[in-house]
């Protein structure tokens, strides 16, 4: 059977399937059940700042409601700070004592004192890692690509140099060249890269004309742009490489490996096909490296990646060129068109 061992930001995980960022980590029963079934590693439910700031004010409204309506006293209730984040930190310092295999916090913030506190938090709940989610919502004209990147790059090396265990740094795929900025992150210090994050996108409901925000599964085509990307940055980083979006089964771990990748994480296939797709993935993993006679992940990483090929620009234009090159080939697969 093919040693299925990896590293991941230096930490060293049995397997390259990590359970993303998700409520399914609420549960520790599910977590544990999850670990059971083989997954190398579990990123905790992400700590948002919104949720932070939101849950600080209800809870000081709801302290404060009677204050000074009594003569003797300032306040009939005390001053609890952070009740909610306090909870999210107890819980995930629960599971990690729960579980034998790596666990890492993820964490959401939109200001840097919340990034560096939350960071620091975290850290003492004895996790193995932290992954900072780095997600800007265009909303002003005035700002400059330049003036963005620049921000999370500081908040990075703020980070880094606040705790003591490693980062990753999970980012979207909007900026105007990712290789770039990932690159300067990595010149910060940051030990991995999540490629990459997904956040729910608002939609309208035409009939009651109002704002929705469905949520749904990923795509499994969604892992073509990430494959791609892991390609591109395979051997050209110190840190890590983990591949997220569209990864539902065992064929899509071997392609992100072969790409460049030294993880994957899932989150939608457990939802859609239960925890035993777990076992499933890393069966079929340890059946194809046994057939192609691959006794570790170190032998066939990255070995598709732009670093390894003979052509250089498969992933940057062959495939287009190629498609356009066999246009015939494509009504005849559409006779309709």
């Amino acid at each position: 059977m093919a040693n299925l061992t990896t590293t991941y930001m230096g930490v060293k995980l049995k397997n390259p399937l990590i359970l993303g960022a998700c409520n399914l980590t609420s549960k520790t029963g599910i977590a544990e059940q999850l670990e059971e079934a083989g997954i190398g590693a579990i990123v905790y439910r992400s700590l948002f700042e919104e949720q932070v700031q939101l849950e600080d004010l209800q809870l000081t409204e709801e302290l404060t409601e009677y204050e000074n309506r009594n003569a003797e006293m300032e306040s009939l209730f005390p001053n609890i700070e952070h009740a909610g984040p306090k909870e999210h930190l107890y819980q995930l310092e629960k599971l990690k004592k729960k579980l034998s295999i790596p666990v890492f916090a993820s964490l959401n913030a939109i200001y840097e004192p919340t990034w560096i506190e939350y960071a620091k938090e975290l850290e003492s709940t004895g996790i193995d890692g932290i992954e900072l989610n780095l997600y800007d919502v265009p909303g002003y004209f005035d700002l400059s690509g330049q003036s963005i990147e620049d921000k999370q790059l500081q908040i990075v090396e703020a980070i880094k140099q606040a705790v003591h265990i490693p980062v990753s740094v999970k980012i979207s795929l909007f900026y105007t060249n990712p290789l770039n900025f990932i690159r300067r992150v990595d010149e910060a210090g940051a030990d991995a890269y999540v490629l990459f994050n997904r956040f729910f996108q608002p939609d309208i409901d035409v009939e009651k004309q109002e704002f929705q925000f469905p949520w749904e599964l990923s795509n499994p085509k969604d892992r073509m742009i990430s494959l791609r990307f892991a390609g591109l940055l395979y051997g050209n980083l110190d840190g890590s490489i983990c591949v997220s979006r569209g990864i539902y089964d065992a064929n899509d771990v071997i392609r992100m490996i072969l790409a460049g990748a030294d993880t994957v994480q899932v989150v939608s296939t457990i939802y859609k096909n239960k925890i035993q797709v777990v076992p499933e993935i890393l069966s079929g993993l340890n059946r194809w490296m046994d057939e192609k006679g691959y006794k570790t992940i170190d032998e066939f990483k990255g070995k598709l990646s732009r670093k390894n090929i003979k052509d250089p620009f498969v992933y940057q234009r062959a495939q287009y060129v190629e498609l356009l090159m066999n246009s015939d080939e494509v009504f005849k697969k559409h006779p309709t068109i």
